[in-house]
């Protein structure tokens, strides 16, 4: 494989979100996901940070020709950073997205999950991992003691996929375990 690589973590890992070609499973290890506050909007960005004894799975893609500017502006409040993953294809070096330091906010209100968007992610891994990879999505991620905004009748998420009730109940059952708060959009 020719083309440099990105690792998707979130909503990258669903493939109905984007067409970039070569997709495969990867794991990445020394980083954890993190729900967010940014200055850049009122709503949790999902990011990650280095955690040497995690290992986190998601998908890697090429980026045809090199040309990065589309995901890049589809990932413009994040830096990129390359990283070395294990891919199904064999270790790749592969860039990752987090968010910008410049960007963090310790403000003391809260920026809520955005439910659309969480559920478009873990249907990815429901996809691409099962049962077990939506757990370990769960497991490896903090900030869930962030509320929920509960935009499911009107979705704000661009790339919102449709869940099947199955697909819902198990959003519904990993939120309910962890306890988590709800507000309406």
């Amino acid at each position: 494989m020719t083309a440099p690589f990105f690792f998707g973590y979130g909503s990258l890992v669903n493939r109905a979100t984007h067409d970039y070609p070569q997709a495969q499973r990867a794991r990445v290890r020394g980083w954890r996901r993190q729900w967010r506050k940014t200055k850049l909007r009122r709503l949790a960005f999902l990011t990650v940070t280095e955690a040497p004894d995690t290992e986190i799975a998601g998908l890697i893609a090429a980026v045809p020709g090199d040309d990065w500017a589309a995901l890049d502006a589809r990932e413009a409040a994040y830096l990129r950073l390359p990283v070395d993953v294990t891919a199904d294809a064999g270790p790749q070096v592969a860039q990752i997205y987090r968010t910008r330091p410049e960007h963090d906010s310790d403000a003391s209100d809260d920026h809520p999950i955005l439910l659309s968007y969480l559920d478009t992610v873990l249907q990815g891994f429901l996809r691409e991992f099962g049962e077990a990879g939506v757990a370990d999505f769960m497991a490896t991620t903090d900030g869930w003691d962030a509320p929920v905004l509960d935009d499911r009748d009107a979705p704000i998420y661009g790339r919102t996929q449709p869940l099947s009730g199955d697909e819902l109940a198990l959003v519904d059952d990993h939120l309910s375990a962890l306890g988590s708060r709800f507000v309406k959009a």
